[in-house]
């Protein structure tokens, strides 16, 4: 009895495989070398959270209720990660929550950006929401086009795969096209 009150539930550990997989994807060198993003904290950071939004906004695009609890595990393990990060780098017990939702109001405002642009309901193209966020630049230039066709792939292999293919899988796919990393 008491075994199973310590078990990790079966979609607990495939939330944590799929945000492993985004993890590994926000890591590939070519976005840094080639895409020019910067190897920074604040850069590894927004690298990981624009993975982890798409892979949410593929799994809330299922529209199952499956789909929905399987973004919300992606999503607690990426602030889980976050959490003990900032722990490692000496930020006290008390600040700790209050960055916590800072960082998520953030990242729910970066994946509802990167969706609608993704969608072409936006005012403002995805290269430009990127260089805002990914760059905390106001101009767009080769690099950021770069990281949007990357981003749109990317998007577009998620959805091809849907909800299914990224359970069986345990994860997403995402690689720069043509790019060795």
């Amino acid at each position: 009895m008491l075994r199973n009150l310590f078990k990790t539930r079966p979609e607990k550990q495939l939330g944590r495989a799929l945000y492993d997989t985004c993890l590994r994807a926000s890591r590939q060198p070519v976005l840094y070398r080639d895409f020019g993003v910067p190897d920074t904290i604040e850069g590894r950071m927004e690298l990981v959270m624009l993975h982890v939004a798409l892979a949410i906004i593929e799994l809330k695009a299922s529209g199952a209720e499956e789909g929905e609890q399987l973004a919300q595990e992606v999503f607690d393990a990426m602030f889980d990660d976050f959490d003990a990060a900032m722990r490692e780098l000496g930020v006290g017990d008390s600040g700790v929550g209050k960055k916590i939702r800072f960082m998520a109001e953030g990242f729910y405002g970066r994946a509802s950006a990167y969706s609608s642009a993704l969608k072409g309901e936006g005012e403002e193209s995805l290269a430009t929401i990127l260089a805002r966020n990914v760059y905390a630049s106001d101009a767009v230039d080769e690099e950021q086009t770069q990281l949007a066709a990357y981003v749109s792939a990317s998007a577009a292999r998620l959805s091809a795969q849907g909800y299914s293919g990224m359970q069986q899988s345990a994860g997403a796919e995402f690689e720069v096209a043509g790019g060795q990393s």
